[in-house]
């Protein structure tokens, strides 16, 4: 069964101050994009889609993508043909009749992005971040997932982490706190902001935490139909909230709908894995001394592309 890869990275430049200001963290300059695109050639996915802003995709080819096809072919081995697709997403990509908000600067969320790369995914496909590092076993578990419900188009996935495995040392973070029932399957997701270490422990604005929640860093596994679910919540959404400058179409949202309906449902694939991202710029050698830990355990060469 083919499988696509779909990375959200239309962000990439204005979280960084620029495209050409993102942090390597590989041994031989690698980006965390580039490991995402190592893992998940490794486990099975034949197409990587990079959705992005029209306006990076001549500097985001010349840093990322044309090396991509490098390190596909070596993750592979050269033994399959593994292809490279881009979308966009651009803040006037709206439902027909719907105007944009005036002083609106930057499009609708993650929900927005992945509806973005519809014309591009003809298949099952994993959704990530750009800037998150998941891990190879995340992807190993998607596609194992995927592979084995292919028959059922309502049966969807994601990957959830020990909240205590996803915070940072240098400030607050928002997580997707989820709620899991007794089937394993995800049950709602509430999104939790201002999470932090404090004194008298782990809370957020309105509840002490233990640590031990699982949070989904967005992470998914989608079957096609998951499409079509978006771009119906989309219109909708844009018909109640369109006005708002600041509106935002996530994922957890048209996840959340679906279970309550019970349309669909979303397995969840746990991991004791520590999840590495950058939320700030002092990040990137935290990042970058895991992703050396594992080079130096075996788990990947000191060049991806070579």
């Amino acid at each position: 069964m083919s499988q696509s890869l779909v990375i959200l990275a239309a962000g990439i430049g204005s979280r960084f101050g620029g495209l050409k200001q993102i942090e390597p963290v590989g041994p031989s300059g690698e980006f965390i994009i580039d490991y995402a695109i190592h893992d998940a050639v490794r486990a099975g996915i034949d197409k990587i889609i990079f959705v992005i802003r029209k306006a990076i995709e001549s500097d985001f080819k010349e840093a990322i993508g044309d090396r991509a096809v490098l390190i596909a072919q070596r993750a592979c081995d050269g033994e399959r043909e593994v292809s490279i697709a881009y979308a966009f997403q651009e803040i006037s990509d709206v439902p027909e009749g719907i105007e944009v908000p005036a002083g609106r600067e930057k499009p609708w969320g993650t929900g927005h992005a992945v509806l973005a790369a519809r014309e591009t995914v003809d298949e099952a496909f994993i959704v990530i971040n750009a800037d998150d590092f998941y891990g190879a076993g995340a992807y190993k578990a998607l596609v194992r997932y995927l592979g084995e419900s292919a028959a059922d188009e309502t049966r969807h996935a994601m990957v959830a982490y020990i909240l205590r495995n996803t915070l940072s040392e240098h400030g607050r973070v928002c997580r997707g706190v989820c709620e899991v029932g007794p089937d394993g399957c995800l049950e709602s997701v509430e999104e939790l902001t201002n999470i932090t270490q404090g004194p008298d422990g782990l809370r957020n604005d309105d509840r002490v935490l233990t640590g031990n929640e699982l949070v989904s860093m967005n992470c998914w596994g989608f079957k096609r139909s998951f499409m079509q679910a978006l771009e119906d919540a989309f219109a909708e959404f844009l018909s109640r909230t369109g006005d708002r400058e600041h509106a935002e179409f996530f994922v957890p949202y048209v996840a959340n709908n679906l279970i309550l309906d019970e349309q669909a449902s979303f397995r969840v694939l746990d991991t004791t894995a520590k999840w590495a991202g950058v939320t700030y710029p002092a990040e990137c050698d935290d990042v970058a001394r895991h992703i050396q830990e594992l080079v130096d355990e075996g788990e990947y060469p000191a060049c991806l592309w070579e």
